[in-house]
């Protein structure tokens, strides 16, 4: 059944004998799972490299600095759209080009001015928002029932990023619970290590990784450093603590990247209005909390939070 489905609408989705250009400016590299899952979502729609697509792939997790090159390289090669993620990457396309089509992802869309509407987003700007900053403080109230007896924890933001507004509740929402809440500020990848150091030195005995596609597209270097302290640390996906992290909260970001990104793509590529695509949010969360790593930290989750996980890795 899948087959008869989904081949038909592929064999319409492309015009026969054209190729298609994609331009990509990703955080993580081309071989990392969630742009594993774009592409195999990409290519279950019909459009094929070496066939009828042809795609321009840059990581800005590793050279952050080369953006504007990027953007104005994807610009002269006349790609058909650009796809990004996070609010940098976004700003930039926006400036380097009117006209073509940008297919975005990152935190609030909406909040951040990205786009006018969800329902018909100005530009030439749509895609998914994923709401990774309205669920930062649910994040943090999470860690805090996971970790026994906390009175101080930390809080890492992209000062790219987050804004302030959202900083002063989350300490309100500590406060309120006789918690001290410091929040370290990071711009760069080579900030990292010493700020998280920073932090539990300070007494921080927790810390709440908040929504960020640098700080997202670096968690592996998170997480060996929280590893090396043993300090329990939350995450803005559940895939991070699959992936040894202690505990994390949010949608499943290869389920938005194998399924709604390349069904958007889709209609851009066909010429649908950007207006004519909603900007997309998620609509299921999971929690996922990672034992083996708790118990490396010293930790001992809270059996009520554990019994209510989506999914517990032992």
């Amino acid at each position: 059944m899948g087959a008869s489905v989904t081949w038909p609408f592929a064999a319409l989705a492309q015009e026969p004998g054209r190729t298609y250009r994609l331009g990509v400016l990703f955080a993580g590299p081309r071989s990392g799972d969630v742009v594993t899952a774009f592409f195999e979502g990409v290519r279950r729609q019909g459009f094929i490299e070496g066939q009828n697509l042809t795609v321009i792939y840059h990581a800005l997790g590793i050279n952050p600095d080369l953006l504007p090159e990027w953007v104005a390289e994807l610009v002269k090669a006349r790609v058909d759209v650009i796809a990004v993620a996070g609010n940098s990457a976004i700003r930039a396309a926006q400036g380097a080009t009117k006209t073509i089509p940008i297919l975005a992802i990152t935190d609030d869309m909406l909040g951040t001015g990205l786009v006018n509407s969800l329902a018909r987003p100005n530009g030439n700007t749509t895609g998914v928002s994923v709401l990774a900053t309205e669920l930062d403080g649910k994040r943090q109230e999470l860690l805090i029932e996971a970790v026994p007896d906390l009175h101080r924890m930390a809080a890492l933001a992209d000062s790219n990023m987050t804004r302030v507004m959202k900083l002063d509740e989350l300490e309100d929402a500590a406060r309120e619970q006789n918690i001290e809440l410091s929040i370290y500020r990071v711009a760069r990848r080579e900030e990292i290590p010493a700020t998280i150091e920073t932090a539990q030195a300070s007494g921080a005995t927790a810390l709440n990784v908040l929504a960020s596609a640098m700080l997202w597209g670096n968690r592996q270097l998170i997480m060996d450093q929280v590893a090396a302290l043993r300090l329990p640390t939350m995450y803005e996906w559940p895939e991070t603590a699959e992936e040894g992290g202690f505990v994390g909260y949010g949608p499943r970001l290869r389920d938005i990247f194998r399924e709604v990104l390349p069904r958007q793509l889709t209609q851009l590529f066909q010429g649908v209005g950007v207006a004519d695509i909603p900007v997309e949010q998620p609509t299921k969360f999971e929690l996922v909390i990672n034992l083996k790593t708790a118990k490396a930290m010293g930790v001992t989750v809270r059996a009520t939070l554990v019994a209510r996980a989506d999914k517990v890795i032992e």
